[in-house]
């Protein structure tokens, strides 16, 4: 609209210099030596009328223009935009990463290079390392004198810088990248490594919250690192052109292209017994590669915005061309709550809280077959102990652990790893009622045990 309101203003000028030159080739001297009379006066009115009407146009406008940005929240972001300090201790979700060029960004037609230049500050690769227990050779054959060995795991994934508190910076990612570390480790744009905390999962929408302290942040990084800008998944159309960043199998930041396929997609994916788990969220397909390591990496619209977090949990290696992704406005709040969370790191062994229950697992195919909730088969309970004591019984069904979901054994026992014995925390339950027809819920305070003998949580 400016540039278009300068371009009037333009050729106007040059209109009047075309009239003034013709007058004077046609010896239309006469009007020039008349001076402020007959036609000439006129004529230099009409030329006042249109100028100010021209003027008055282009006012009306540019306040137009800047009233409707006002009342839209845009803004032009500044050419530089590193992360700075939080207001307060709160984490928010923040928008302050740059991308250039306003007129393309308003008509979502930026190049795939310019979103890619402008994203990669804010995108993060992930390692997470842990000891797991392997079984020996002499097992696989049924041989069991030997005690399982223990084997140190790398896996590489990817997350996406989305705020800071005071002491904080924050990155959201998959679930699943963090699943299990023993160490959580993250490199930025720069290629320098810090050590990243957890700040909160959510298994049941697969997203988690890392935290890396400021303090350990070295000036020159934090300068070269920028907050990605949230956008709205819910304007995406199908055929939409979206761009894919992540550390592609581990080899790096990579970017791919594709188009949205489908949006609010539910699908199927198969667990360990077998069986086929149908997800109850729904994501977006597209046809961008995302393969292993893109998980928690971002996809953005042509506004170079952040449409939804990738995940190649998701894929499979019989198909081509079905990538998926969290769509970030149904998780918006989700983020928010774990970004608020208190920052916990792995406890030893030795110290680490238990509920003093013997638990299982049952297929999400059982679940919907007898209409019992998904979450943590509570067989037995030790008497006396934490779940005990908090009113916890057999048969009780556990859903979430101081407000995280949990619809496992391992994810309640990676859950317990991150709290000490004595602690006291909020347990969600489903109860059979008095005549065995139905589960209640309810939400009890247990203070955690510190015994590991007799139980598997």
């Amino acid at each position: 609209m400016v540039e278009f309101r300068d371009q009037w203003f333009e050729e106007d000028s040059v209109e009047d210099k075309l009239t003034m030159h013709e007058n004077r080739e046609n010896g239309n001297d006469k009007n020039r030596k008349q001076g402020r009379g007959g036609k000439s006066r006129k004529v230099f009115k009409k030329i006042g009328v249109l100028t100010l009407s021209a003027v008055l146009f282009g006012g009306i406008a540019a306040g137009t223009f800047q009233g409707v940005n006002y009342l839209t929240g845009y803004a032009q972001r500044s050419e530089e935009s590193p992360v700075s300090s939080g207001e307060d201790s709160t984490s928010r979700l923040l928008n302050v990463n740059t991308v250039s060029g306003s007129s393309e960004k308003q008509t979502g037609s930026m190049d795939v290079s310019a979103i890619a230049e402008a994203a990669m500050p804010s995108i993060v690769s992930i390692t997470n390392r842990s000891v797991q227990e392997v079984e020996s050779y002499f097992q696989t054959f049924g041989y069991s004198f030997q005690q399982p060995q223990q084997e140190e795991t790398e896996s590489c994934g990817s997350g996406i810088i989305i705020g800071q508190n005071d002491t904080e910076l924050l990155i959201v990612t998959n679930n699943h990248v963090v699943e299990g570390a023993d160490t959580l480790t993250v490199s930025f744009v720069d290629n320098e490594v810090y050590e990243a905390n957890l700040k909160g999962t959510d298994a049941s929408n697969d997203l988690a919250v890392i935290a890396v302290p400021l303090e350990s942040i070295s000036d020159d990084t934090m300068s070269k690192i920028s907050v990605e800008v949230i956008g709205n998944s819910d304007e995406l159309k199908v055929g939409e052109q979206v761009v894919a960043i992540g550390n592609a199998l581990g080899y790096g930041q990579s970017v791919t292209t594709g188009i949205v396929s489908a949006t609010d997609r539910v699908i199927s994916t198969s667990t360990e017994d077998g069986s086929t788990s149908t997800e109850a969220n729904t994501y977006i397909q597209t046809d961008a590669a995302i393969n292993p390591g893109n998980s928690g990496g971002a996809l953005l619209n042509m506004n170079g915005e952040l449409i939804g977090i990738n995940s190649a949990k998701l894929a499979s290696t019989e198909v081509e061309g079905m990538g998926y992704a969290i769509p970030i406005s149904r998780v918006y709040d989700i983020i928010e709550t774990l970004m608020n969370e208190p920052t916990r790191t792995k406890v030893e062994e030795g110290s680490q809280g238990t509920l003093d229950i013997q638990c299982g697992d049952f297929s999400s195919q059982a679940a919907q077959a007898y209409g019992i909730p998904q979450g943590v088969y509570v067989a037995d309970v030790t008497s006396g102990g934490a779940a005990d004591q908090a009113g916890i019984s057999a048969g009780s069904i556990i859903t979430e652990f101081d407000g995280r979901s949990v619809t496992s054994t391992s994810e309640l026992k990676e859950a317990l790893s991150y709290y000490s014995a004595g602690e006291t925390v909020n347990v969600t339950v489903y109860r059979p009622n008095a005549q065995q027809s139905a589960y209640e819920q309810s939400t009890v305070s247990v203070t955690l045990g510190g015994s590991h003998s007799g139980h598997t949580a």
